[in-house]
């Protein structure tokens, strides 16, 4: 039987009888029954399994051109030659659940994780990191195909340059990858063996950068000059002294509670919750701390160091901005203390 030419079939009648292809048993162009030059492919077969006459679709002319549906019937005479129904296995494929991509693992991963997580910024990086490293290179691939080799096309760009952030992006794509293996989606960790691909990283000492603290001999004058405790002082003011003198994280001064505060028996106790360490932590009071605190009653009922506008908690820029203010001095040349910092002065 002659092959279908594009000519022939470019030019069929509508509504008229289905053309046989010629160069595969059964295959057959049936005509649209309203346009010329367009019509449905089909391959009529027995069923190896049932016997029964079948009819498998293989798309549209001219979207699925000649060559294209020849292809696909010969793929499916090949399953039928081996005793296997492709409608049938068709209807299998397509009842299994899809692959995930990485992208969307991701984001699945991530919302499950978000309930159990106290710190809005960290659930926010943690899903951006991937977003702007990860999903560029491999987010379209599904779970199951991602290659140790995937993840080294991530990591290479960054892996010298950025280690932190390349080491969060390797974490986080670890934990994507696990999450999968446990739901049985992929069957290894492609992230355990990337680093024989990947150059070797500076020693973690090495590449650190400590956050500019102030020498510990310039820190009386600097309290001297700027921090004392006139009435009126500023509440940033009051605050960046209160944790000069506890050596606590600006987290902690800034969402301290009176409720923590005992002033009788001179104790600032951080609850578990509130702590990186996730234990509760007691601070001895200075007669000074003391004094400073008895001068902030009455700010406000529940939060010792108030904002002036919003009578909320301070922003994690309050400190900052009034270091830049003060041109509070580091041990780096040109760059201005930290509040971090003054626990490393109070350390040396």
């Amino acid at each position: 039987m002659a092959l279908l030419s594009d000519a022939k079939a470019r030019n069929l009648g509508p509504g008229g009888a289905a053309v046989a292809h010629g160069g595969v048993v059964g295959l057959s162009l049936i005509p649209s029954s309203t346009n010329k030059g367009q019509g449905k492919w089909v391959l009529r077969y027995v069923s190896p399994t049932t016997g029964k006459r079948r009819n498998a679709g293989l798309g549209s002319y001219p979207e699925t051109t000649i060559a294209a549906a020849a292809k696909s019937a010969r793929a499916m005479r090949e399953e039928i030659a081996s005793g296997k129904d492709p409608l049938e296995s068709r209807a299998v494929e397509l009842s299994r659940p899809k692959t995930p991509t990485v992208s969307e693992a991701s984001e699945r991963l991530h919302s499950e994780l978000v309930p159990g997580w106290k710190n809005a910024k960290h659930a926010q990086q943690w899903i951006n990191t991937l977003r702007q490293y990860a999903f560029p290179f491999i987010g379209a691939l599904p779970l199951d195909q991602v290659q140790p080799r995937h993840i080294a096309d991530v990591l290479r760009p960054i892996w010298l340059t950025k280690p932190e952030t390349a080491s969060r992006v390797k974490q986080r794509l670890h934990a994507v990858m696990a999450w999968g293996w446990a739901h049985g989606i992929n069957q290894a960790n492609p992230v355990d063996v990337v680093d024989h691909l990947l150059a070797q990283q500076a020693a973690k000492a090495h590449r650190v950068e400590h956050q500019p603290a102030m020498p510990w001999k310039l820190l009386p004058d600097f309290v001297a000059e700027n921090l004392r405790m006139e009435r009126n002082a500023e509440p940033s003011r009051r605050a960046l002294l209160f944790l000069i003198l506890t050596a606590a994280r600006s987290g902690e001064v800034r969402g301290a509670r009176w409720s923590e505060i005992n002033l009788e028996q001179r104790v600032w106790t951080i609850p578990a919750i509130r702590m990186k360490s996730q234990q509760p932590h007691r601070i001895p009071l200075t007669e000074e701390t003391c004094a400073l605190l008895r001068a902030q009653q009455g700010q406000h009922d529940e939060i010792v160091f108030p904002s002036i506008r919003g009578r909320t908690a301070m922003s994690d820029m309050a400190l900052t901005s009034l270091l830049r203010r003060l041109k509070a001095p580091s041990d780096a040349d040109d760059r201005i203390a930290t509040a971090h910092g003054f626990r490393s002065s109070f350390r040396d």
